[in-house]
C-alpha cells in the first residue's frame, strides 16, 4: 500500500509585495509524524507568490520522501487551491511559473489532492514561513526509520470553532492641518474646535456598536479622540505605538504641492511607491509592516470581541488592504474623511469581510 502524506504550506509578505519567504511541511497521514519541514525567503514578492513557494518546496519534500506516496495538500490559500485544482485560472506570470513546477512535481507522486483549510489549522507552515521572513532559513528531516514511540507522534490539529472579531476603524478628528490637505504624521497636534464635535458626534454612534475595547494610537489628535470616545461608552483606552501615522520626514507639514516644489523627485517616487519612503520619513511599506504586528495582537488579545481602533488615514488604508488581500498600493486609491467610520469583521478561519468604509452619517 503507498504511503500517504499530508503536505502543509504557507507564504507570506511583509509589505505585499515585500520581504518574502515560505514554510511547507510534510507529515505522516496516519500518524501525523512531522517527516520534513522546509522555510526559505523568496526575496521580494507578493503573499501569493510566496505562497506558491511553499507548495512547491513542500511538494518536492513528498517527492524526496517516497516518489510513489499519495499526497493532500493542505493550504489556507482559495487562490492556491482552486488554481491548482483547475477550477480558476492562473494570470500572473510568476504565479504560473511557479505552478507549473508544482503540476510537474505532482506527476512523479503518486497522487495529490487540494485541501482548503482555515487559516487556525495551518499554524505549522505559517511559523514556518515568518521564521523564514525573519532570516532563520529551514530544512530539516526526520530520520529515514522512524520510531513511532507515542512521544513522536503529533496528531493533525482538530478542526477549531469559529471565532469573529469585529474592528471598528475610527479616524481622528480635525486638526488645523487637515482643512488644507498638509502631511501630517509624527506632529502633536490637538484636535481643533471642529474636530472635537466630531469626536464627540463619534462618541453618539459608538454607543450604538457594542464597544468592547478602545486601541488608539498614542499620538494627540488619536489619544484626544479616543478618550472622548472612551469616556462615551464607559472604557479606557488603551494605546499601541504601532498604529501611529506614516512618518513624512521632510514634507510633514507640507501641502502636496509644497512638497513637489520642495522635493520634487522625492516626493514624485514617493507618491507612487509604497516601497519608497517620504525624505527623512517612512514609507508605506514600513508602515505595513507595524500595522500588521498592531493587528495581529489585537485579533489574539480581543478575539470575539468588538474593538474600536483609532488611527490615523495610513494605517486604517492599510487594514482594509489586508481585510480585502490586496496589495499596500491600495492606499493611494481610497479616500478617508476626518472622523470616518470602517468596519471589518475578521474570522478566525483567515476570512475577513469589510462591512463599511468612510462612513460619516454620524457627522451630518
Amino acid at each position: 500500500m503507498s504511503r500517504r502524506f499530508i503536505v502543509e504550506a504557507d507564504g507570506g509578505s511583509r509589505g505585499n509585495p515585500g520581504p518574502a519567504g515560505y514554510g511547507a511541511l510534510v507529515r505522516d497521514a496516519d500518524t501525523g509524524r512531522v517527516l520534513a519541514e522546509r522555510a526559505a525567503s523568496v526575496g521580494r514578492a507578493t503573499n501569493n507568490v510566496a505562497e506558491y513557494g511553499g507548495l512547491v518546496a513542500g511538494l518536492q519534500a513528498a517527492l524526496d520522501l517516497d516518489a510513489t506516496a499519495e499526497v493532500e495538500v493542505r493550504m489556507d490559500s482559495k487562490l492556491v487551491v482552486e488554481q491548482m485544482s483547475g477550477r480558476w485560472q492562473i494570470k500572473h506570470p510568476d504565479m504560473r511559473q511557479l505552478a507549473l513546477q508544482a503540476q510537474k512535481i505532482a506527476r512523479q507522486l503518486g497522487g495529490v489532492r487540494y485541501t482548503w483549510v482555515p487559516r487556525a489549522q495551518n499554524g505549522a507552515a505559517d511559523a514556518l514561513a515568518n521564521s523564514a521572513m525573519d532570516g532563520t532559513p529551514v530544512h530539516r528531516d526526520a530520520a529515514a526509520e522512524p520510531s513511532v514511540a507515542e512521544d513522536d507522534v503529533q496528531p493533525v490539529p482538530e478542526r477549531a470553532p469559529l471565532v469573529t472579531t469585529v474592528t471598528h476603524l475610527l479616524r481622528h478628528g480635525q486638526t488645523e492641518h487637515t482643512p488644507e490637505r498638509r502631511f501630517s504624521g509624527r506632529n502633536e497636534l490637538p484636535l481643533s474646535r471642529t474636530g472635537r464635535a466630531e469626536a464627540e458626534a463619534a462618541a453618539v454612534r459608538a454607543k450604538e456598536l457594542g464597544i468592547d475595547v478602545v486601541v488608539a494610537s498614542p499620538l494627540r489628535r488619536t489619544r484626544e479622540t479616543a478618550e472622548i470616545v472612551a469616556a462615551a461608552v464607559g472604557l479606557t483606552p488603551e494605546f499601541d505605538d504601532d498604529l501611529v501615522e506614516l512618518d513624512f520626514g521632510d514634507i510633514e507639514g507640507l501641502t502636496f504641492e509644497e512638497a513637489r516644489e520642495r522635493h520634487p523627485l522625492a516626493a514624485r517616487r514617493f507618491g507612487v511607491d509604497v516601497t519608497v519612503a517620504a525624505p527623512g520619513g517612512e514609507s508605506v511599506a514600513d508602515v505595513s509592516v507595524r500595522v500588521a504586528r498592531a493587528r495581529r495582537r489585537i485579533l489574539s488579545r480581543y478575539a470575539g470581541r468588538t474593538v474600536l481602533v483609532v488611527s490615523h488615514v495610513t494605517p486604517i488604508k492599510l487594514m482594509l488592504a489586508a481585510a480585502l488581500d490586496v496589495g499596500d498600493e491600495i492606499v493611494h486609491r481610497v479616500f478617508l474623511e476626518a472622523a470616518s467610520l470602517c468596519t471589518v469583521a475578521w474570522s478566525s478561519d483567515g476570512r475577513s469581510s469589510v462591512r463599511l468604509m468612510n462612513d460619516t452619517a454620524h457627522l451630518r
